[in-house]
Parts: structure tokens; sequence; C-alpha cells
């Protein structure tokens, strides 16, 4: 997929893109609002003649030591069959305990033993919809004291053994750092740069913890200052990537998501209005 800009597609702005088109690099979807046929998909297929489209799972429970729900996995991919989008991927959390799910992405131990737990599950996904999935970065709010790799080592070693790619969140990056104190900048040291699929782009809330500020990744403003610097300075450490602005609470006017991403598009150098076929 080309370097475009591009927004995640919500439910308030479906309509919108259905009358008018509006230009932009490229469209996301959470995998989880589509498996079921309804009008909303078939207004989703329908666009999908005109703009490029990535799918993005939030429920596949990649660190499961249960296994992927063999169900869920079917549905996902039928989603894919039905779309084609150009990038598919989830998330390096899990939420999928004993048949049970939960709303959230849960943390990881960066470990030998989650490592391998994940490079099976990833394993799993990628035969099953046949082709490569980018692993997202979390965001992060506390450590185990029994991790023995960094999250970027953990990353990085899952891409070698499995193939698969990054999805780099660069806010959730600028989260984590700020949360467990941190470099930013030096977050991607020794990560392959080759693996890197796409970049995520949002927006954080400032939470305080007994006069300590937390960076709570609520997807719910515009992107933070610090977030467009670290964005800038990865472009210009790896080269742009496809990217995608994500709003997800208190979701504004379709016009400020676009604006967003053209911001985004300047930042990688290219038009983010283009549509992506």
């Amino acid at each position: 997929m080309e370097p475009v800009a591009g927004i995640g597609l919500r439910s308030p702005h479906l309509a919108e893109f259905a009358r008018d088109r509006p230009a932009t690099g490229f469209l996301e979807i959470h995998a989880e609002n589509y498996l079921a046929h309804s009008p909303a998909l078939r207004t989703v297929q329908r666009l999908r003649e005109d703009y490029g489209f990535s799918v993005h799972a939030v429920g596949l429970s990649l660190g499961s030591v249960d296994g992927l729900d063999e169900a869920h996995l079917d549905r996902v991919a039928a989603l894919i069959r039905r779309l084609e989008p150009v990038l598919v991927s989830d998330h390096l959390s899990w939420c999928l305990a004993d048949g049970r799910y939960f709303n959230d992405l849960l943390p990881l131990p960066y470990t030998e033993e989650a490592l391998q737990v994940v490079e099976h599950n990833v394993q799993r996904l990628q035969e099953r919809i046949g082709r490569q999935v980018l692993v997202e970065n979390p965001s992060c709010y506390l450590t185990f004291a029994h991790s023995t790799l960094s999250e970027p080592e953990f990353l990085g070693e899952l891409s070698r053994r499995t193939g698969c790619g990054l999805l780099l969140d660069v806010n959730n990056i600028v989260v984590t750092a700020h949360n467990l104190r941190l470099d930013p900048g030096a977050w991607l040291d020794g990560l392959p740069a080759s693996a890197i699929g796409q970049y995520h782009l949002a927006g954080h809330a400032v939470n305080d913890a007994d006069g300590v500020p937390i960076l709570i990744d609520d997807h719910g403003t515009r992107v933070d200052a610090g977030v467009w610097n670290l964005f800038g300075d990865f472009v210009g450490r790896y080269g742009p990537r496809p990217t995608l602005v994500e709003w997800d609470t208190d979701i504004p006017a379709l016009d400020v998501l676009l604006d967003e991403a053209r911001k985004a598009g300047r930042v990688l150098g290219i038009e983010a209005d283009a549509h992506a076929a």
C-alpha cells in the first residue's frame, strides 16, 4: 500500500461517506463491528469500490494462552475475504480467557513464554487468512516485574519468528513512555524497520493520580503536539508508511478527522486527499 494518510471510519460518518464520497487516503474499520450481515456492512462494501480499506481487529486476543477462538477467527476471515483490505491488524494484548471476553486490551508480560504464545497465535491467524498481519504496540500503564524483554525487543522477535508486520501506534508510544518514564525517542532502538507496515495517530487524555499526571489512550481529541513531533521523527528515520488517524470517543464532525489526516499527509510528504484503491 502506498504511504497515504486516512481515517478510522466510524458509524456516525457512514452516511456522509456513502452520500458524498469525501476524499481521503484510505479507511479503516474495526473488524468486530462488521462480522454480521447488516446495512452498515453493505455500505462498507459499496465504499470498498472507491476506497482502500484496512481491517483492524480488536478481539482476536493474540496473547491468549488458550489460543484463538476459532469461531471468531472464521468470522474475521470471512470479512477479510469479503472486503479484500490492503492491510489487516490486531494488538499485542489479550482479552479472552476460558471462553470469556473482557472489554479491554489487557497487557502481557514480555517473557519468552508469552512470546511463544503470541507467536503461535499470530502464525495461526496468518495461516487462516492467508496473508501477513500487522501487530500493534499497546498503550501501557504498568510493567511486569518478571518481564525479560523490552516491548520493542518482544515485537521485533515476534516479527522475525512469524513474518508478521508491525503497526506502530505513535500515540501509544508517547503514552507508554510517559507513564513508565521511558525515552520515547529511544523506544524503537533495535526494532526491524523493514517490518513497520503502518502508523496510527490518535489523541489522549491526561488524568491526575494523586498529583501525578497519567496519560490515557482514549482516542478522544486531536493528535497531541508531542505525538506529531515523534511521528515526524519516525517518518524521518524510517520513511513514510500508510498512516491512520483514530478517533473513537467524543467523535467530532467528519471535517475534523479529515483535517487531521491532511496534516498527517503533510508530514508524510504526500497528499492525504487522494483515494487509495
